[in-house]
């Protein structure tokens, strides 16, 4: 008979562990098995294994494809695109400057580069090696048109100039239109992410557990109560489809030819009201034969809809603008003299 060791409340101490494992069954009908491990208690730990290794393994295919990128103003972060050095980034980390220095994962020097192009309306630039190893590692970009609200990724990049780093969180939401603070540009269809972007995360990687890039981390969301700092838990990438659309037409042209944005043909300026509060965006100039003008509108009418999108001011124009396509048919709401006017607008490109 084996001996029963008395617990430290006078209980025999396999009671109490059965009783913390919330064993059910009298103790002398269990089995070995389902004293020593309860099924309950194997499944999850079997499953938080296989994630982590593939975790594991994401990093190890991808971070070798992802480079810091140093200029005069700081530091951000890149994706190797392709054997012959190509670089994709944001264009607000490459700046106005020409030349950089870039730091590859597998590399304790840093390498020279010269930007090809920048196309700072969807805040993407492409750089290249001046002299690329023959060992680069160019990243698999996946589609983004297939991403799902609550997908686990991982961004990786270089925040705070700490190179090769991680984080993960999920897909928060898609199809966001976001501005890049006071006066930026204005982003349309992000990704939104609950993975940390710190600075120097720009340009850098959002990853799917299939190792495909689905986007590159751009911005994170302001908190006004914080003082304009950074939202914890908030973060935002350019869909891997738009990277790969934009970044072929730099390559191939050294510029942007198709931007796939929309535009309204119009500058405008935003106008307030009574208690000094914005209603709407004024047209101070229209492109000639462009698609306001061919739609009647004129300067000094105040556009106060788009589409199904109130207007208030200028911000929420162009947030409105990032949510449609070219050549897309759409009714404009605007004010004349006072008179509130409605017209349809066949939407021109940026």
């Amino acid at each position: 008979m084996t001996p029963t060791i008395p617990g430290p409340s006078g209980f025999p101490s396999r009671l109490l562990t059965a009783l913390a494992l919330g064993a059910l069954c009298a103790l002398p009908a269990c089995t070995s098995a389902e004293r020593s491990a309860p099924a309950a208690d194997i499944a999850p730990r079997a499953d938080a294994g296989a994630l982590e290794d593939a975790y594991q393994q994401v990093v190890s295919d991808v971070l070798p494809s992802v480079v810091q990128i140093t200029t005069a103003d700081g530091l951000g972060s890149g994706i190797i695109y392709d054997n012959d050095g190509h670089i994709v980034t944001n264009a607000h980390v490459v700046g106005e400057q020409k030349t950089f220095e870039v730091l590859l994962a597998d590399q304790q020097q840093p390498l020279p580069a010269t930007v090809v192009a920048t196309y700072p309306p969807q805040d993407l630039a492409v750089v290249v090696l001046d002299n690329p190893p023959g060992r680069l590692r160019p990243a698999s970009f996946g589609d983004s048109g297939r991403v799902e609200v609550g997908q686990i990724v991982l961004a990786m990049g270089a925040p705070l100039g700490l190179s090769s780093s991680v984080t993960q969180g999920i897909v928060s939401a898609v199809g966001r239109s976001v501005s890049e603070g006071e006066g930026g540009t204005t982003l349309g269809d992000m990704v939104q992410t609950s993975a940390a972007i710190n600075p120097g995360n720009s340009g850098g990687a959002l990853v799917n557990l299939q190792g495909e890039v689905i986007g590159i981390p751009t911005l994170a969301a302001r908190d006004p109560q914080l003082g304009g700092g950074q939202a914890p838990g908030i973060g935002f990438a350019i869909p891997a489809r738009t990277v790969t659309d934009l970044a072929d037409q730099m390559i191939e042209n050294g510029a942007v030819t198709r931007s796939g944005r929309a535009a309204l043909g119009v500058s405008v300026r935003t106008i307030l009201g009574d208690g000094f509060q914005p209603i709407g965006a004024a047209v101070v100039d229209l492109t000639e034969n462009g698609p306001a003008a061919k739609a009647g509108l004129r300067a000094g009418d105040v556009v106060v809809r788009l589409g199904d999108e109130p207007v208030t001011d200028v911000g929420s124009l162009s947030e409105a603008l990032a949510g449609l396509q070219p050549d897309e048919k759409v009714k404009v709401g605007y004010l004349r003299n006072g008179d509130r006017h409605d017209t349809e607008v066949t939407l021109g490109e940026i």
